[in-house]
């Protein structure tokens, strides 16, 4: 909450149009969002819902951590702790969207599901893992959330001031 507190502007603004986008991209091509250019055999369950805008809000956040916190305003790299942390926290993000893009979508609608299991397995066997799925992305986007704000407290960055030389 600290981390959060101390967002800028533009932080919040780039949370909300990434969650926004990222709600979209998910919501259309897996036809949460009624449209006509996907279609979807099998109706989406009451958690898909809450599943792809939680989703999208930890992902709208996550992106937010990226943008610098200096006075200038400038895009960048947030250096929310070391580099190491940085791309692990980017994996996980990732992880979670993709496992998110499976677990909302139709069982059946899912090209590599289908290839693999065929449709009958695709059935019985891919739609009863798609809630392990959701739940996985949430947790694995929650961690890279977290530990991208706990490296904005721990080592927040400041602009260094520039003596005048003289």
């Amino acid at each position: 909450m600290q981390a959060l507190r101390g967002w800028t502007s533009r932080q919040a603004l780039v949370a909300i149009v990434t969650g926004i986008a990222v709600a979209l991209v998910i919501g259309f091509a897996t036809v949460l969002i009624p449209n006509p250019v996907f279609g979807r055999e099998i109706p989406p369950v009451w958690w898909n819902y809450p599943v792809w805008l939680v989703t999208s809000a930890l992902s709208g956040m996550l992106v937010a951590t990226y943008v610098r916190q200096g006075e200038d305003g400038a895009a960048g790299s947030g250096d929310a702790g070391d580099e190491g942390e940085a791309r692990r926290s980017s994996r996980l993000g990732m992880a979670g969207g993709i496992l998110a893009w499976f677990a909302v979508g139709c069982p059946v609608c899912n090209k590599l599901a289908l290839l693999a299991l065929g449709y009958s397995g695709a059935i019985s066997w891919f739609a009863p893992v798609q809630p392990f799925l959701a739940l996985g992305a949430l947790i694995l986007t929650g961690v890279a959330l977290v530990w991208r704000l706990r490296g904005q407290v721990a080592c927040p960055v400041r602009p260094t001031p520039v003596a005048a030389a003289g």
